[in-house]
């Protein structure tokens, strides 16, 4: 297994956001840029002038995850703009495939979110539409939150689907990574790391991201 972290500028300053992805670049993956539109969860965060004006400056690929409601329309403006990875939830599409190729032939990853208590079975026809599964372990719409190891046993199921269709789908979780529930996410088949509090929340972003590498390739 690859382990690849995307550390999530959810819980980062700001009023700082360049500064803040320059301090993991070095050491991360991917910069996971949470967007929100206040309706489809209850917060509201960012949109496409800010993810424009952060692939500027931005050293490591973004990988946007779309927290809206219509990302049918919003979607491909995301991969148009230079997203690498654009993540829309199952539970907002009304045109997934649609919308799943719309990304793809922009030049970026598609990758499709399900919600903790959505299940992924129904999903598993749209495994080659994907190039990555994003399994929620928190409700989305707020970092800081604690893991939901319910998801765990899902989780396990995805990884079997996914390697019961046989393509290179990427498996990320997002949401209460820590050094310590990374090991139980690696444990039941998730490759993509998203953390949040765990790393912008330390004096040491960079170190944190080496730490939860590790922790989670100890598994691989």
């Amino acid at each position: 297994m690859t382990v690849q972290i995307s550390p999530s500028l959810l819980a980062s300053d700001f009023a700082r956001l360049a500064d803040e992805a320059e301090r993991v670049s070095d050491v991360a993956d991917w910069l996971h840029v949470d967007v929100m539109d206040g309706h489809f969860v209850p917060n509201l965060t960012v949109g496409l002038p800010v993810v424009e004006a952060l692939l500027k400056h931005a050293r490591l690929p973004l990988d946007c995850h779309l927290m809206i409601e219509d990302p049918d329309r919003w979607a491909p403006s995301y991969a148009e703009a230079g997203a690498r990875n654009v993540t829309i939830h199952a539970e907002a599409a009304s045109a997934p495939v649609r919308t799943l190729r719309a990304i793809r032939a922009a030049g970026a990853r598609a990758g499709l979110a399900i919600n903790p208590a959505t299940p992924v079975e129904p999903y598993a026809d749209l495994l080659p539409e994907l190039d990555m599964l994003l399994l929620m372990t928190i409700e989305p719409g707020f970092g800081g939150q604690p893991f939901l190891d319910m998801v765990l046993p899902k989780l396990r199921r995805a990884r079997d689907l996914v390697s019961a269709a046989g393509g290179a789908v990427w498996l990320q979780v997002d949401g209460g990574v820590t050094d310590e529930t990374i090991v139980r996410c690696a444990e039941a088949g998730a490759d993509v790391f998203v953390s949040g509090s765990a790393v912008f929340g330390s004096a040491d972003p960079a170190a944190s991201v080496q730490a939860l590498r590790a922790a989670a390739a100890s598994v691989a």
